[in-house]
């Protein structure tokens, strides 16, 4: 009788729809990755694009366009090439600082190959989003000035000598994740990677003619609040998709980015409005960018008050952040990559350390860690990034200056990129 009603019980337990091991395949968080995959490439195609190409001069709309579209094209190919493994597959006896040649061009992909319990495929595409971003957003540092040639050299060199060992030190299982850094989707790996490149490009590629004294507004600011919008939604798949599955970590992940973009577009705008007299719309969509990258590390550790904190306060340091790189320091940064990406990626990875906390609503950290060991991590990865990130990215542009030149004549700079480098304008009328 007792194998009879063991026998029952296995059957039902069989017929349960959400039991499965590690190594099944689990379709539900296959599909919500899937989803996830293809709003982190809606981020960068067309959301960072329209973005970024309403901010520039009319001059130089196609410039920024043609250079998001290529660099998702170079990208995704190097990713294939082996990027990807040199992250994600086991490094053997230097795991610790980079992954191994397993996975070059996938030769072991199949239909049935999983990681965790949804697809390498698909894994291997969402991976592939992130690293799409992260150089596109380094475009901001030096749009309107740069040679599309030396962008391609420089984009194909930092993913490799910059990219790819920060992420696999903390995504791939290298030392910093032995550490216990918490980046949840890009904190440090995306935001204070790319700051910090788009920063020292700046210095280094100097000034735009006529930067500060010339006034320089984005001459499409419709185009510029499409992208934003375009930027929020395709968060969700940056930061929920994070998680890999579809259940309440994706929907906290979400909820809590939501809070934060919302809590830095308002704080901004607020801090305009009393500074300056008005709100303005250029101010609030800056915002909302620097609450989303701001919350990105954390949106996987924190609670809804949490994100409510560390949203208003991305409003409130990317704003004098900001003012200071362009008023003080009169670095030309030309769409505020640092002041918004770096400083907010910054604040928000040391205010993971603090707001997951359970006692302050957070998931928890490990246990044994305490508020001040966690925070100290943090500021180690961050440090490590900071250094490596500004020291290779000076190293690639001197050398592609050295090779071929980096920025255009001031002449073909007053003309504008669109018709010098492609032949082509986006406004035939003007």
């Amino acid at each position: 009788m007792s194998f009879i009603k063991n026998y029952i019980l296995l059957c039902l337990l069989l017929l349960l729809p959400g039991i499965a091991s590690a190594d099944e395949l689990n379709q539900a968080n296959t599909a919500w990755v899937l989803t996830s995959t293809a709003l982190v490439l809606f981020m960068t195609l067309p959301g960072l694009s329209l973005f970024y190409a309403g901010l520039v001069r009319s001059k130089n709309v196609l410039s920024v366009l043609m250079q998001c579209f290529a660099i998702t094209c170079i990208v995704s190919i190097l990713w294939l090439a082996g990027v990807y493994s040199f992250i994600f597959a086991d490094g053997g006896d230097l795991q610790q600082f980079i992954g191994g040649a397993a996975k070059v061009f996938m030769p072991d992909l199949g239909t049935d190959t999983l990681t965790g319990d949804i697809p390498e495929s698909v894994f291997f595409m969402f991976q592939m989003t992130f690293a799409i971003i992260t150089p596109a957003l380094i475009v901001g540092g030096f749009a309107e000035r740069m040679k599309f040639s030396a962008m391609l050299w420089f984009t194909t060199l930092w993913l490799i000598v910059v990219y790819m060992p920060v992420c696999h030190w903390i995504w791939g299982g290298g030392w910093l994740a032995d550490m216990g850094v918490m980046d949840f989707a890009g904190g440090i790996v995306i935001h204070v990677n790319a700051g910090v490149a788009a920063l020292v490009t700046a210095l280094v590629l100097g000034n735009r003619k006529g930067f500060p004294t010339t006034p320089m507004p984005p001459h499409n600011m419709p185009m510029v609040v499409t992208g934003a919008g375009m930027l929020w939604v395709g968060w969700f798949g940056f930061n929920a998709g994070s998680a890999l599955t579809a259940d309440g970590s994706a929907g906290m992940a979400m909820l809590v980015t939501h809070i934060g973009a919302a809590a830095g577009s308002l704080t901004w705008m607020f801090i305009e409005w009393i500074k300056f007299g008005k709100p303005s719309v250029l101010g609030i969509v800056t915002g909302m960018v620097a609450g989303l990258g701001t919350i990105t590390p954390a949106s996987g550790f924190v609670g809804p008050a949490g994100a409510l904190v560390i949203g208003v306060t991305a409003g409130v340091v990317c704003f004098y952040a900001t003012q200071y790189v362009k008023r003080v320091l009169k670095i030309d940064d030309s769409l505020d990559v640092f002041p918004v990406h770096g400083v907010g990626g910054i604040t928000g990875s040391l205010l993971t350390g603090v707001f997951a906390a359970s006692s302050l609503g957070g998931l928890g950290l490990a246990e044994g860690v305490s508020i001040m060991d966690q925070v100290g991590v943090q500021a180690l990865a961050i440090g490590v990034t900071i250094i490596w990130s500004a020291g290779f990215s000076y190293l690639i542009l001197k050398l592609i200056d050295t090779m071929i030149g980096i920025r255009v004549s001031v002449d073909e700079e007053v003309e504008g990129l669109d018709i010098v480098l492609h032949e082509e304008t986006g406004y035939h009328n003007l």
